[in-house]
């Protein structure tokens, strides 16, 4: 096992873990499934042709069997629902120098996992987060193709802070990344613009260019206020009118895209609403504010 890993072969797992072996690092990928030819595909950004390339695979259905003791980083990209049940038989056996990435959309799972190294007497292990707007297309199990750049931010949570190598790593490795101190306020922030757009264009089964119409702008408005009100009693302060006109930029800027809710609604598969806007609803509920918007729309997204 090599000393950075990733688990969770997605679309954003498989990129990450090509643009980190295409700066000579090495990199493991941990799966749910077997990779027989221990190959993947990867179609960059505005090319046509693929590249093959041979990857250190591991499955995970066994996790006992996995040799987990060299790996000092690892970067999870799994869908939020997926965070704690993936790494749960995981972590006894990662040495006590490791640092995990979470790298997923909406917030909570880093709650949960921060607890359950509490309960694990795992707490010399440090736990780091990152958002990404980088996009991929997942063509097969074991092929994407990149469509879009986007800002990648990482930053500390809690527990040992990832050592300065491997944060120069990464952030050299990923296109347009940064760390940054708040990473908490970063994804605050891009849950205003998730708990805006993922649920509409599910519920409406739209593309996020159709958002831009006036009979949804009371609804956006509500949603993102609400969250600014959750937000603060957190401690986090936002700009809400900021936050508004960046919603729409983001409409504006990926509107001939389907967001990936509307994807899950559309082929049937389990949505991340709990950890976008069910978030706003959770921590709402421990500050007693009200958040009928998001309760709303969560709630007819599960109905989905």
């Amino acid at each position: 096992m090599n000393p950075i890993a990733i688990l969770g072969a997605g679309a954003i797992g498989q990129l990450i873990h090509r643009q980190l072996v295409d700066a000579n690092l090495k990199v493991s990928m941990l799966a749910r499934s077997a990779n027989a030819n221990k190959q993947l595909s990867f179609t960059p950004l505005n090319q046509a042709d693929a590249i093959e390339y041979v990857v250190d695979w591991h499955q995970v259905s066994s996790a006992q069997q996995l040799s987990l003791d060299k790996v000092e980083l690892l970067i999870v990209c799994v869908k939020a629902y997926q965070v704690i049940p993936a790494l749960t038989p995981l972590l006894n056996s990662l040495n006590s120098q490791c640092n995990i990435l979470l790298l997923h959309n909406g917030m909570g799972p880093h709650l949960a996992l921060a607890e359950l190294l509490k309960q694990k007497e795992k707490t010399q292990i440090g736990l780091s987060l990152g958002t990404t707007s980088q996009a991929a297309l997942k063509l097969n199990a074991h092929a994407i193709k990149q469509t879009g750049n986007g800002l990648t931010q990482f930053g500390h949570f809690c527990g040992p802070k990832l050592n300065e190598q491997h944060k120069q790593q990464i952030l050299q490795a990923i296109p347009n990344s940064k760390w940054l101190d708040d990473i908490i306020q970063a994804l605050w922030q891009k849950l205003a613009i998730n708990t805006a757009i993922n649920p509409l264009t599910a519920i409406h089964q739209c593309k996020n260019g159709q958002l831009a119409s006036d009979q949804y702008h009371t609804q956006i408005a509500q949603v993102v206020s609400e969250l600014v009100q959750v937000a603060q009693a957190e401690g986090v302060h936002l700009d809400r009118q900021a936050l508004i006109e960046r919603v729409y930029q983001v409409i504006s800027l990926t509107a001939e895209n389907f967001s990936s809710m509307h994807q899950d609604v559309k082929h049937g598969r389990q949505t991340e609403i709990l950890a976008i806007n069910g978030y706003v609803c959770q921590r709402a509920k421990v500050h007693n504010i009200k958040v009928p918007e998001n309760e709303a729309l969560m709630n007819e997204v599960i109905a989905l």
